[in-house]
């Protein structure tokens, strides 16, 4: 208690009144506040708006300011501006609701912290949620630097905490792995009625972060038509954006193309994958597997194994105990060493992890064991949820439920598997490598990888200026003697690229190479060039090297290209390039074919004065677009 004499000597100093001490409080302010400062301290005090002091909003700020985990780019950045206005624009009266959606490694989680940070440099009460509480760990310390609480802690917080919240108590409620929601709250889930419901209500802004592929358990109840029809019950305005760009498993959206396919999750065109798009690799055993790991993760501490929750932790109770036993291979689980932050704390490669820990973040480098629960028989893909632990209670009740609804049930407990390593195998920044438990499935995966032909590149001469003239490049140029093409290097192209519009090509003689920032992996296909001129300045600085990839063909819409055109330009030149965003609308013929109606190359200038290239159906057919803005390197 506070009023115990142990106390006392503190109370006389420093009075306290409790809830009954409503007189001696006003006979303790009319004692020692004689004058009034003239500022209507008290109404302002009563009436004012809570907000996070400067102190916190500049520390947020530094935290983030040269930390490479958080940079925004590509389509990241058209986001994050048009959530900044929708807080803006909020109010008690007039509440929004933003869904970003977004495939694995499309920067969600990056483009939430961000605005965290953004919006509460603008004084809103600002808190990042997320159901699992491994992202929250992992953001939070990458942040700050280290694993212990600070007084940042309390922003980030679980999807659990707003049942009985006021309306509007916060300015933006920032929603990572929307698609975990669940319906009730609480350790026993009898809190509240609706997470969703309850989310909205608490805040003028929710922006909820979703790929309704991720759902992994059977509580899982995040999508966006729920989100919606709650939008709608309380009033919110809905805006709905996505995320395209592929930043995890090295850009390569053929890879989560064919992983859809191959998992039969979906059907695309993507049936077999060219490894050298992605570091996917099928071994022969869990121990390779580990060791593979163990050694990538010796540069940065940024390599994991992961596997189906198949096998009972058993070291919970007996840590002298293994819990995954396959063979003549033996490891633990990592729940009870590091908890929810097993994916970032150092010596923690040796254990392995699973969906519960991994969601939501990212590595360099995964390792995963698919357990028996996911087999293929003649080319067919079976779920087996009796396979799964019984520990595990991310399908727990699937029986009751199949014998409830056969149909429904079935799909539902199909799904939940199939996305659980789909979630596992796109954990990887540069590379995943599989450890098949089932002989047959590890066969029916081998037979859909493929070595293809090399392609030959759009451009044959790599050109760089010439050595006497100084270059202030940001990555390292490699010497002859030590370049590997696109095994530790990429071309680059001294294409003097105009993005005010088409300019005339530069070429010198030479072939030189360099050396890509860790993040991405050299890979046929890739170059980089420099864009000059300011109509791109939103998304491109003038001057800045640029990481492109080949065009392969696919939908170009919304993206930003490297084109060229003979005939839009200056007629002495043979050729002229451009960046800009591609916008196109297409025409069906009667015979099943397809024309361009028009072709818009769009600026994205702060500056005024810079027009869209619109071509015609004549000019569209000569239109060549040489690659896809990969990323800005500097």
């Amino acid at each position: 208690m506070i009023t115990h004499p142990f106390y006392s000597d503190h109370i006389k100093r420093a009075p306290i009144f409790l809830k009954h001490d409503a007189l001696k409080l006003q006979q303790f302010i009319k004692s020692h506040v004689k004058y009034g400062d003239l500022t209507r301290i008290m109404y302002r005090i009563e009436h004012g708006k809570i907000k996070p002091s400067k102190n916190l909003a500049d520390e947020l700020t530094s935290m983030l300011k040269g930390n490479r985990e958080f940079v925004l780019i590509d389509d990241q950045k058209v986001v994050f501006e048009k959530a900044k206005r929708l807080a803006e624009q909020a109010s008690e009266h007039t509440k929004n609701v933003l869904i970003v959606e977004g495939g694995p490694g499309t920067g969600k989680s990056v483009l939430a912290i961000n605005l965290l940070v953004a919006l509460t440099e603008r004084e809103f009460v600002v808190q990042y949620v997320t159901r699992n509480s491994a992202p929250r760990l992992v953001y939070e310390a990458k942040l700050i630097g280290h694993f212990r609480k600070t007084h940042i802690s309390n922003m980030f917080s679980s999807s659990g905490s707003y049942h009985a919240v006021p309306p509007n108590t916060f300015g933006c409620l920032i929603i990572d792995e929307a698609h975990r929601l669940n319906e009730k709250s609480g350790m026993f889930n009898h809190l509240g009625e609706n997470q969703i419901k309850e989310i909205i209500n608490a805040s003028k802004l929710s922006v909820f972060f979703i790929d309704e592929d991720q759902k992994v358990t059977l509580k899982d109840i995040g999508d966006k038509e729920s989100i919606c029809a709650w939008a709608k019950k309380l009033g919110a305005d809905v805006v709905e954006v996505g995320l395209e760009s592929q930043f995890r498993c090295n850009g390569s959206n053929g890879y989560l193309a064919w992983l859809d396919n191959t998992l039969q999750i979906r059907e695309t065109a993507n049936d077999t994958l060219d490894t050298r798009e992605y570091d996917f690799r099928i071994v022969d055993s869990p121990t390779e597997l580990h060791e593979l790991i163990k050694a990538k993760n010796k540069k940065n501490n940024k390599a994991r194994v992961v596997a189906g929750y198949c096998w009972d932790w058993v070291s919970k109770k007996n840590s002298l105990l293994k819990d995954i036993v396959i063979g003549d291979y033996k490891a633990t689980w990592n729940l009870e060493t590091d908890g929810q932050a097993w994916i970032i704390k150092p010596d923690s490669v040796s254990e392995v992890g699973c969906i519960h820990t991994c969601q939501g973040l990212e590595v360099d480098y995964i390792g995963v064991i698919v357990g028996p629960d996911f087999v293929v028989r003649e080319g067919k893909v079976e779920t087996r949820p009796a396979e799964r632990s019984k520990m595990d209670k991310s399908i727990q009740g699937w029986k009751k439920l199949v014998k409830e609804d056969p149909d429904g049930g079935v799909l539902r407990i199909d799904a939940i598997i199939k996305n659980t390593y789909r979630t596992l195998m796109t954990r990887g920044q540069k590379g995943c490598y599989v450890y098949f438990v089932d002989d047959e499935t590890r066969r029916y995966f081998t037979e859909r990888l493929q070595f293809r032909p090399a392609a030959e590149s759009i451009i044959e001469k790599p050109i760089l200026p010439s050595h006497e003239e100084a270059v202030d490049l940001p990555f390292r140029r490699l010497g002859l003697d030590e370049a590997r093409p696109y095994v530790n290097c990429v071309p680059i192209y001294d294409l003097k690229v105009a993005a005010g519009g088409f300019s005339d090509e530069q070429q010198t003689d030479g072939c030189d190479w360099v050396e890509l920032p860790e993040e991405f992996r050299p890979r046929k296909g890739l170059f980089v060039a420099q864009v000059v001129g300011e109509s791109m300045n939103r998304r491109i600085p003038n001057g800045a090297w640029c990481l492109f990839r080949e065009e392969k063909g696919g939908s170009r819409n919304g993206k930003i290209v490297l084109a060229s055109h003979r005939e839009i330009a200056d007629t002495d030149t043979s050729r002229h390039y451009t960046v800009k965003i591609y916008e196109s609308t297409k025409e069906s013929r009667d015979d099943g074919s397809w024309r361009h109606t028009s072709i818009i190359l769009r600026p994205d200038s702060y500056l005024p004065g810079y027009e869209p290239i619109a071509l015609s159906e004549e000019q569209a057919d000569d239109l060549w677009v040489i690659g896809e803005l990969v990323a800005v390197l500097g």
